[in-house]
């Protein structure tokens, strides 16, 4: 992983919600997030997924992850129409969540 989420440790699950919304959770991130479930149920209590768990600390409402999605597929035809390349799925996970979740720290 990289500084991004050095002492932020929710935010790497808040970047892989955004993902996983998207569609472009990759299986190493995945692996990660999913590893920590148990800890995450420890800490936050509940009995959901890492997906519900991170919802629920953040307060999403619910069709957010719906919302993000349709935000990412209008984007990205408007982004690959201007460019003609696919936009990075991850530097998207990190804008969006800066920008609407200062940081998220």
């Amino acid at each position: 992983m990289s500084d991004r989420y050095d002492g932020k440790p929710f935010l790497i699950l808040i970047d892989a919600w955004v993902l996983d919304a998207i569609g472009h959770l990759d299986a190493d991130w995945q692996a990660t997030v999913e590893a920590m479930e148990p800890q995450l149920r420890q800490t936050f209590g509940g009995e959901g997924a890492w997906q519900d768990i991170v919802a629920e600390q953040m307060k999403f409402p619910d069709g957010l992850g719906a919302q993000v999605e349709r935000i990412w597929l209008d984007g990205k035809a408007r982004f690959e129409e201007a460019r003609g390349e696919a936009p990075n799925p991850v530097a998207f996970a990190q804008m969006f969540v800066d920008r609407n979740f200062q940081r998220a720290e």
